[in-house]
């Protein structure tokens, strides 16, 4: 076991493992100095101190540098306005140029010696000159970096169809992948265009209740499906997965019930046009007589 510390370097963003060292009683929401592979950085615990085992970690720990003092923060400050300034000045380069990119975030490294640009395209676009150009404007290295329609979402933020801050914004710290068969197998309306969010991707929100991945478990029917319920044969019209409460039009009377899943069983049936549920087994004595 390893005693670690989580620091992100964004409000929304994935934590990473540091080696907190002498510095104690580090807490949820305080500002510290790490060392990076970029060199220092300002980040904010997002998960105290605890013990981890060895097999959780990625790569060997890097350490805490100290918590944050109040000349930390003034570079921060000092950060934020050099990176508005290249972005404003990238903006007009861009316009300039008539390049067919638009510009999202910009941000820079804790010892300013680096500006990274985030930008939306729909192809790949020859920003070299650009980069030259914008790096001798504000005299600091300057990198640029396509992000993808989910990515910008998350930079730019946007209010989702159901009227709440969108999700990537406000707290997935990852991209989870999502289909059209979580949908289906949610018995939801098959329209992509329905269950598109702001960025044109299908809503992240579809996997919230698909669980581990599994369509349904297997002792549940299929919509269509002919099932022994106690009130008689009848075929499933309906499905709620989360509560397992299973619709089921009567053969016999036509009626709709609902019946929990462990109440009915799935049959063996013919399939004929007007398909009624006959059993094999009746079938085969039909045909005898």
């Amino acid at each position: 076991m390893t005693l670690c510390v989580g620091v992100a370097f964004k409000r929304v963003a994935r934590s990473y493992w540091f080696d907190p060292g002498d510095i104690e009683a580090l807490r949820e929401g305080e500002r510290v100095v790490v060392e990076t592979s970029r060199g220092p950085e300002l980040g904010v615990v997002k998960i105290s101190q605890r013990e981890v085992n060895e097999d959780e970690l990625d790569s060997a720990l890097r350490p805490v540098l100290r918590r944050s003092e109040f000349s930390d923060l003034e570079r921060e400050r000092e950060n934020r306005a050099t990176a508005k300034n290249a972005l404003e000045i990238c903006n007009e380069k861009v316009k300039d140029s008539h390049l067919p990119m638009k510009l999202l975030q910009a941000e820079t490294t804790f010892d300013g010696s680096q500006v990274t640009i985030y930008f939306a395209a729909e192809h790949r676009v020859d920003f070299r000159e650009l980069v030259r150009e914008v790096s001798t404007a504000i005299k600091c290295r300057v990198m640029l970096h396509q992000v993808g329609a989910r990515d910008q979402a998350k930079l730019v933020g946007g209010v989702g169809p159901c009227g709440l801050t969108l999700c990537c914004a406000s707290f997935l710290t990852e991209f989870a992948p999502v289909s059209m068969k979580m949908a289906k197998d949610q018995s939801l309306f098959l329209n992509p265009v329905k269950y598109s969010g702001v960025c044109g991707k299908l809503m992240c929100c579809l996997r919230y209740e698909y669980e581990d991945g599994e369509p349904k478990p297997p002792k549940l029917p299929s919509i269509g499906e002919v099932v022994r319920t106690p009130e008689g044969q009848g075929k499933v019209v309906d499905l709620n997965l989360s509560t397992e409460i299973a619709t089921v039009e009567l053969f016999e009377t036509f009626v709709e019930l609902n019946f929990p899943v462990s109440q009915i069983t799935i049959e063996k049936t013919t399939k004929c046009a007007d398909c009624r549920g006959c059993s094999l087994d009746d079938l085969k004595h039909d045909l005898n007589e």
